[in-house]
């Protein structure tokens, strides 16, 4: 029986998933094999002994002590792509509201409650200081052609605006997804200098953290509008505050909340709302549970970020699954222990991903704790399961 424990409410039709003969799931399960979490702080937790594995039920997973985990043989895993139509109808609307000025033109509406029979000529007056662009015939720059980013790019495709793309790291899955009608951009200042739009869709890491600020916001066209709904830590705030104020920059919008944005001109904040749909939080669910459910009945690895990708049809008697560290001689040792003890090896796969690695066997032998044991002794083995 595995035990699953859940430290946020999660989708019931991602724990359907879950075989009850098979497992045991809820909040307060101890000893776990898995954890379920959509946001919860996992920082300052301490993990169990027992812990195999942690699945986000979302793709970000800032919330979870990754490189810790990869130390102690846990392997952590998120959903991309669960939630990215979701955010795909989110950026569409950011687009439409920063341009045609809605947010501002519904809250003076508000103000001609009460007017009576002026309302109507108080509209016709007032009206003119909400006039925005059309979408159609402007140029949008998709930075990042993740599973969020090409249905962004498609999608405006069809609303009539000219897209550039920029990844260097592409998927063959996204290339594939991707509009023939979306432009190969090169590099960033090809973005930047010819677009009326740019929305972000990359992670926040060393060569991403502030990629908006005063320097590449100078390179932009006049009257930029920007988009940000991958994380707040890629934009500096004052530097688009200051755009903002200079005309610079005709309007922000981003779904990260940060007080020195709120009720800000030209600023759009929403309260985190990219994956908050009912349809994004069951895809998150079922497929963190799919994940789980693979890794821990059959050692497979999909979806990882602190571990890599390994997968094979189970043959012979036992599956032997080995995390280890990424260092010369690993595989070697590791298969003289099944040839010392007359065991046949009849499949094998091994992976690395930078420090570490992950070696999956199939033996034609039953496989007893005397050989877990032996593989654990070996100096660079982090952790070993046998199923």
């Amino acid at each position: 029986m595995f035990n699953i424990k859940t430290l946020n409410k999660i989708s019931p039709v991602g724990l359907d998933k879950f075989d009850r003969s098979k497992y045991t799931w809820g909040d307060d399960i101890e000893n776990p094999d898995a954890i379920l979490v959509r946001s919860a702080s996992m920082h300052d937790m301490e993990m169990p002994k027992s812990l195999l594995a942690i699945a986000r039920a979302g793709a970000g997973v800032n919330n979870i002590p990754v490189d810790k985990c990869a130390e102690e043989g846990i392997v952590v895993f998120n959903t991309p792509g669960a939630n990215a139509n979701a955010v795909k109808e989110l950026v569409l609307l950011g687009m439409l509201i920063c341009s045609r000025k809605v947010t501002n033109a519904l809250e003076w509406v508000k103000t001609l409650s009460g007017k009576g029979e002026e309302v109507g000529k108080l509209v016709e007056k007032g009206k003119s200081q909400f006039a925005g662009p059309e979408l159609a015939g402007k140029t949008l720059g998709v930075i990042g052609l993740g599973a969020i980013g090409v249905k962004v790019a498609n999608a405006a495709t069809h609303l009539g605006m000219d897209v550039l793309g920029y990844d260097p790291y592409i998927s063959v899955d996204g290339a594939w997804e991707l509009s023939r009608s979306v432009k190969h951009a090169k590099t960033l200042k090809e973005i930047f200098e010819a677009c009326d739009y740019i929305t972000l869709h990359v992670p926040c890491n060393a060569e991403t953290k502030g990629m908006i600020n005063s320097e590449s916001i100078a390179t932009m066209k006049n009257g930029v509008r920007i988009l940000n709904f991958a994380r707040g830590e890629l934009a500096v705030n004052a530097d688009i505050l200051n755009a903002l104020e200079s005309g610079k920059v005709a309007a922000y919008v981003t779904d990260f909340a940060a007080d020195e944005l709120i009720g800000k001109e030209g600023v759009v904040v929403l309260p985190h709302l990219g994956a908050s749909t009912p349809e994004s939080e069951d895809n998150c669910a079922k497929m963190a549970a799919a994940e789980i459910i693979d890794y821990l009945e059959n050692g497979n690895i999909k979806n990882s970020v602190n571990m890599p990708a390994a997968s094979m049809p189970k043959s012979g008697k036992a599956r032997v699954c080995i995390i280890h560290k990424n260092i010369p001689a690993m595989v070697a040792q590791i298969t003289a222990v099944f040839s010392d003890n007359g065991l046949n090896i009849e499949n094998m796969q091994d992976k690395s991903r930078k420090d570490i690695a992950y070696t999956l066997l199939d033996i034609a032998q039953p496989v007893g704790t005397e050989i877990a044991d032996k593989l654990d002794a070996i100096d660079g083995v982090v952790k070993v399961r046998i199923i």
